[in-house]
């Protein structure tokens, strides 16, 4: 039991800080980004090339990917989703446009890295051992940065001039920006942000499970169930809901590991039930 606790606290702190990057573009611009997957894969990709491929520090390597995560997500942010916005009144323009981006930064990535699985070297060897705990310790500490990265976005937002503002804006675009917050500077702050999280989420998982062009549709898919269980637009509710997600693939591993890849099968089944339940997630509102 404790190993199947451990491991979903491991899985659930990394699906976390996937699950914040996109519901904090949610809450800020009302946008599904699709290609928050991709961005996570740009964010491995960036970190294997520096740690891997050039041999230098894996802290730089990381803030790398970091950089240029936001970078990138800036950049979408103020030339590809402000003008739409502007010139559609319809929700479904930013949609397609999330899609295209999701199919064209697979494209960038299969061009620039192809499509084998890359891997790197492991940031810290050994193995914790204990009488019902096995633990190598680059996952320990994966998990620990995640969760610390976690608390200092928690922190930034609550106590920030910038998090305060995004807040505002998250809450009522049209008070926020009567009472002078610049939608334009705090939603590309937010959406740059929110693909930083990503990059960095890539960056430290490449040291564990790999990373390949192919993976940043499934990824986006395990964003979006987080989103959708802890409640779309909630902080709060997309940190519960990536705990909830590893928790559940913990135990389906554990208990369905004779049955192949029907875990997520079940997940899906769940998911199903629990949203005819309670369709708003366990801590969001109705949307519009």
């Amino acid at each position: 039991m404790e190993q199947v606790i451990a491991n979903g606290l491991y899985l659930g702190a990394q699906y976390a800080l996937i699950a914040l990057g996109l519901t904090l573009i949610f809450a800020l611009m009302n946008v599904l980004n699709f290609a928050h997957g991709q961005m996570y894969v740009l964010g491995g990709f960036v970190t294997y090339t520096i740690y891997g491929q050039l041999g230098l520090p894996f802290v730089l390597a990381l803030a790398c990917s970091a950089l240029t995560l936001a970078i990138v997500g800036a950049l979408v942010e103020k030339f590809l989703f402000r003008p739409v916005i502007r010139r559609s009144s319809r929700e479904e323009s930013t949609m397609l446009l999330a899609a295209a981006i999701a199919f064209l930064m697979d494209a960038i990535i299969l061009i620039l890295f192809g499509e084998k699985q890359r891997g790197v070297p492991k940031i810290i060897n050994g193995v914790f051992v204990s009488d019902s705990l096995v633990m190598p310790y680059d996952r320990i500490l994966v998990g620990v940065i995640a969760i610390a990265m976690i608390a200092s976005f928690m922190a930034y937002m609550q106590y920030s001039r910038t998090g305060r503002a995004m807040r505002a804006l998250a809450q009522d675009r049209v008070a926020a920006q009567l009472m002078g917050v610049n939608v334009d500077r705090y939603s590309m702050i937010g959406f740059a942000l929110g693909a930083l999280l990503a990059g960095v989420v890539g960056g430290l998982l490449v040291t564990i499970t790999g990373v390949n062009s192919g993976i940043g549709g499934p990824i986006s898919i395990k964003a979006f169930l987080m989103v959708m269980i802890g409640g779309a637009g909630v902080v709060g509710g997309a940190i519960a809901g990536g705990f909830i997600l590893g928790m559940m693939e913990s135990v389906g591993l554990n208990v369905l590991r004779e049955f192949g890849d029907v875990t997520y099968l079940v997940i899906f089944v769940l998911l199903m039930v629990f949203l005819s339940l309670r369709p708003n997630g366990l801590m969001g509102k109705p949307w519009g």
